[in-house]
């Protein structure tokens, strides 16, 4: 999954690289505020995308001294940070230059050269939504969009995709504001078609940092999984009873267990240990991600 999600990053850095240059050089014929918003965009997608791949790179380090469960939180941190600058830079700035366009009354001229870009750039980022599309499919799992983005514990399946996504219907939008302002003489329908963009990505940046941010402060595995380990602990013939029970994921695919066993009073040390060992291969066996497992036992029997 790790290798899946690395290759649509790097995509996405070539595509953003080679789409922006040619968003900026359809702005600069046309003179478009949405066609300037769009080259923007990717010019911070490329940045963003850049953050990503550090942040996968910097949660893939082992333990060390200062951090004994390793750096698996970075890459939700990133993310986070990704969010807020699609925000602010991108959705900001896209809305602001809308808002500038649509208040001077500054009008866009369309060219043959300029659709011819935008169709262009439409075919890099679309070839960096495919890769995005198969990252994002192997974590899907049959499950619908919106449950796998909430479900997802790598933010960068997800985030690639709405980002291309995002960048697709952008397009949309700069073509239909160049388009129709030349068309009908509407000077004002590439500003708002800029500010359309702008909004769009405020969207999905607010997705991204809600998400991220679940992951970042704590999230636990879902409730089935939960009570799958209850029911796998309940079987061993030694557990009298099972209190409390905590997870959290440490990285996309490491999650640490947390849990309070009472043992039966009538086994012996010597079982009771045995019984710890049987049941922490169980759990890994059945679910890999759990890494570590701590157990914190009571009324151990004092016999040997």
């Amino acid at each position: 999954m790790a290798r899946e999600s690395t290759i649509a990053v790097i995509a996405a850095i070539a595509g953003n690289l080679a789409i922006a240059a040619c968003k900026f050089l359809a702005a600069a014929i046309s003179g478009s505020a949405a066609m300037l918003s769009e080259a923007i965009h990717s010019l911070v997608d490329t940045g963003n995308d850049a953050l990503m791949l550090y942040g996968i790179k910097r949660s893939g380090k082992p333990p060390d001294a200062d951090h004994p469960f390793g750096y698996g939180h970075e890459l939700y941190f990133w993310t986070l940070v990704v969010g807020m600058l699609i925000f602010a830079l991108g959705g900001g700035m896209s809305i602001l230059t809308g808002i500038l366009h649509i208040v001077n009354r500054v009008s866009s001229k369309a060219s043959l050269l300029g659709y011819g870009v935008l169709a262009v750039a439409a075919a890099f980022e679309g070839i960096s939504w495919y890769f995005g599309l198969r990252a994002f499919r192997k974590e899907q799992g049959g499950r619908g969009v919106v449950e796998t983005i909430q479900v997802s514990k790598d933010p960068t399946t997800f985030s690639v995709l709405l980002e291309d996504s995002a960048a697709l219907v952008g397009l949309a939008f700069a073509f239909a504001g160049i388009f129709i302002g030349q068309r009908f003489r509407v000077p004002w329908a590439d500003g708002a078609s800029s500010i359309a963009i702008g909004i769009l990505l405020c969207a999905i940046a607010l997705v991204m940092v809600y998400e991220s941010k679940s992951l970042l402060v704590g999230e636990g595995v879902g409730r089935a999984t939960a009570q799958g380990l209850r029911a796998l602990i309940a079987s061993d013939p030694a557990v009298e009873s099972i209190g409390r029970l905590a997870t959290m994921y440490l990285g996309p695919d490491e999650v640490m267990l947390a849990l309070e066993i009472r043992f039966r009073s009538d086994f012996s040390l010597r079982e009771t240990r045995a019984a710890i060992g049987r049941m922490t291969n169980a759990i890994r066996t059945r679910y890999p991600r759990i890494r570590h497992v701590f157990i914190d036992a009571s009324a151990i029997g004092g016999a040997t």
